[in-house]
């Protein structure tokens, strides 16, 4: 008797543009090309769509390419805190730069031609290294402003900066919508953006108790779920690795394991049909739907069910 099909998911932050998903690490090939095995991975545990990161002018422009190539990828355009320079360092600079994105939205928006979110963008105070704080927090606000142009929900990033976050989405007196995606902050922040009508997205990378913990109160109607990858894979330190190790003992469940934990091998080893270790794959999306589940005490088939409407309704994603 034949294995029944895994519930159907989407991943709301995948990366797929990454040249890890290539075979090429640190600017080395280390082995062939396996991104349409990436792909069949995914398709095979449910995860038919996929919502692929913008995270520059011009990863915007090379992640819609892809999505174009390939049933059921769709893209964001945005510029992520931690390339804000960009906006200053681009000919003509910010203005020029920030219609630029305007443009690739512009010609590329909706499911069609694939562009559903304005972002990745946001603040990061814990990667300072990388972008100034001044520098974020200016071309942060006329983001928002592209996703009250064009009416598109935005794809949100905050870490280490909530007040400043919060203060900027209030200070943008036009309604806005979107998801703030790889949540990994407090309950109560966390409860704070969803009262300001935003969705929380949940990936791999449930690390600490308190993240567990803050994963379990969270309204299912308000939660969607990404893999990140190809970062953020669920690790056995991690607080959330003992929910995720009871996929193996479940008596109605265990079929699911292979499918969203698939074998692996460091990449000097790498054959054709397996995954690379540490190197994380969208497939993994169905782990964050499991450990939701466990969190939740409800089955993995309605943390799906919610989080695949959820995700429709937001993005207007074809069903």
């Amino acid at each position: 008797m034949a294995a029944p099909s895994p519930p159907k998911l989407i991943d709301i932050g995948s990366n797929l543009g990454d040249p890890v998903f290539r075979g090429s690490y640190h600017g080395k090939q280390a082995h062939s090309d396996d991104f349409l095995d990436i792909l069949e991975r995914a398709r095979a545990a449910g995860v038919g769509t996929q919502l692929l990161t913008g995270d520059c002018l011009s990863g915007s422009k090379e992640v819609i390419a892809l999505a174009k190539e390939h049933a059921g990828l769709y893209a964001t355009t945005g510029c992520h805190p931690c390339r804000a320079q960009e906006f200053d360092t681009f000919p003509g600079g910010p203005d020029a730069y920030l219609e630029a994105l305007a443009k690739v939205i512009e010609e590329n928006k909706g499911p069609e031609g694939r562009v559903l979110a304005v972002g990745e963008c946001g603040l990061d105070y814990d990667r300072l290294h990388l972008c100034p704080k001044d520098v974020q927090l200016k071309h942060f606000p006329p983001q928002l402003e592209l996703a009250s142009r064009f009416n598109l929900p935005l794809f949100l990033h905050s870490r280490a900066a909530h007040r400043d976050f919060v203060d900027i989405i209030k200070a943008h007196v036009k309604p806005l919508r979107g998801v703030v995606h790889s949540h990994s902050e407090s309950l109560e922040q966390a409860l704070e953006c969803i009262q300001l009508g935003f969705y929380i997205g949940i990936n791999c990378s449930l690390k600490t108790p308190e993240n567990v913990e803050c994963v379990r109160q969270l309204p299912l109607d308000k939660i969607m779920i990404e893999s990140d990858c190809p970062w953020c894979e669920i690790r056995p330190s991690h607080a959330s690795h003992p929910h995720l190790s009871t996929i193996t003992s479940s008596i109605t469940h265990s079929h699911l394991e292979p499918l969203y934990i698939p074998p692996s091998v460091k990449k000097e080893r790498w054959t054709s049909g397996k995954g690379v270790k540490g190197r994380n794959e969208p497939c993994s999306t169905g782990q964050v739907a499991w450990v939701v589940s466990q969190l939740k005490g409800v089955s993995v088939e309605e943390v799906a069910e919610q989080t695949y409407r959820n995700t429709c309704e937001l993005f207007g994603i074809p069903e």
